[in-house]
This record gives C-alpha cells, structure tokens and sequence, in this order.
C-alpha cells in the first residue's frame, strides 16, 4: 500500500519570458514504511518539491496524495489540522523555540493541537533520543546533534504517517549526521514511519531504502539501494 502518491507534480515561478520551471510532471509513489531519499544539487527543485508534499507551497498543477487524502482538495482550515496530525517536519536548521526545555519543545505540536501527549510514549522517544538527562535544558544550553534529536522527537510525537525531512544533517559533524541517519531508520523501523528525505549528500542517500534524483525539475528513480 502506497502512504504517498505525487501525480504529475508542476510548479512554475512567475509568468512569461522570466517564468521558471521549478518541477516538470513529477510523478513518484512511495509504500508505508520505506525510507526515500531524494538527491539533487542546488536549485534543482527538491526542496520545492519536499515543500509542496508537506502542503508549505501549492503546485502550479498535478495532485498530492497521502494515505489516501488528496492533500489540495482541502480548504485551509481542514489542510492545516491534516498536515499537523498527519506530516512530522525535520528541517535542517532546527527551529525550535528558545524559550522551551527539551520536553516542552517535543509535545509542542500536542499543545497546537489542544491535544495531551502520550506520557508513555513521550518517555519512550526520550529514551530512544537519549535526551532524557536533557529534558529540561534549554536549546542554547544543547549541542547540534542534541537540537536535531529534539527536532526528531518533535515530528515523531504525533505520531504522523509522513515524516518529512530536509537536508536534517547539514548542520552537523559527521558523527552526529551518522547518529540522525540512524534515529530516522530506527523510527521508520520501530514506528513504521514513511520518510522522505531530501540531502545533497550522496553516501547519506544510500542509507535509505530507495533513492530519486530532482535535476532541473525533473525526477529519476535510482532504484532501491542494497543491504
């Protein structure tokens, strides 16, 4: 069973002469569970297109499907309750809030939600994080590879069919990219969550289990990648 269906996926920014085409009828599905990559260089169209999977942008044309909702055929208010309860974010930068520990920084999509956390599984990703000597630190008062795990926690706690994530280790050493790698596969695993990742960074595309490649908007599969 597919969890995402992107169907001839357009988008073009401006109009006549100076309109570029950022993506070109991309069409690609992905089953529940698997663990995608998406490779391009810069300015390819990925981060575009991770953007309107996640519904932060609209698509000039084509249709987003996940677990069987047709994403743009929602008006706002309902598209934003199904993108919270429905599509974790890891972004590359972080963006988590200052002025919350740890914990609270976690359940923060919860509270959006007027929903009460998972005490139990709350504890459970902690463990599974190791933040839990951490819970109640400040994001300045973490390091990199700490603030990235609190990010993974914070889409996971929702317990979403979709996580989506955009170059999450471009911030980090090496050793901290190699242990976010590991987190995101042991979540797909253990929580049999469907991630689409996009990296610029080919040897972390091969951690996943299949791998597609954006080049001036338009999409190639490479296949399923090897044990």
């Amino acid at each position: 069973m597919n969890l995402l269906e992107v169907n001839h996926i357009c988008k073009t920014y401006g109009s006549g002469e100076t309109a570029v085409k950022a993506l070109e009828h991309v069409s690609f599905s992905v089953p529940k569970g698997e663990y995608t990559a998406v490779v391009g260089e810069s300015g390819s169209g990925k981060s575009t297109l991770l953007n309107i999977i996640g519904a932060l942008d609209t698509p000039s044309s084509g249709k987003v499907v996940i677990d069987g909702k047709d994403v743009f055929s929602m008006d706002d208010r309902k598209l934003t309750i199904f993108r919270r309860r429905n599509i974790g974010f890891i972004f590359q930068a972080f963006n988590l809030i200052p002025e919350l520990t740890v914990e609270q920084n976690i359940i923060f999509p919860m509270l959006l939600d007027y929903r009460k956390p998972d005490r139990q599984y709350l504890e459970e990703l902690l463990a599974v994080l190791n933040l839990n000597g951490r819970r109640n630190h400040l994001p300045s008062q973490l390091s990199g590879g700490q603030q990235q795990r609190v990010a993974i926690g914070r889409a996971l706690i929702t317990r979403p069919s979709l996580i989506l994530a955009d170059e999450p280790t471009g911030n980090l050493d090496s050793r901290n990219s190699s242990e976010v790698i590991t987190l995101l596969k042991e979540a797909s695993k253990k929580y049999e969550q469907t991630i689409l990742m996009i990296t610029h960074n080919r040897s972390i595309a091969q951690t996943a289990d299949r791998v597609l490649q954006v080049s001036d908007g338009v999409l190639t599969d490479l296949g399923r990648c090897r044990e």
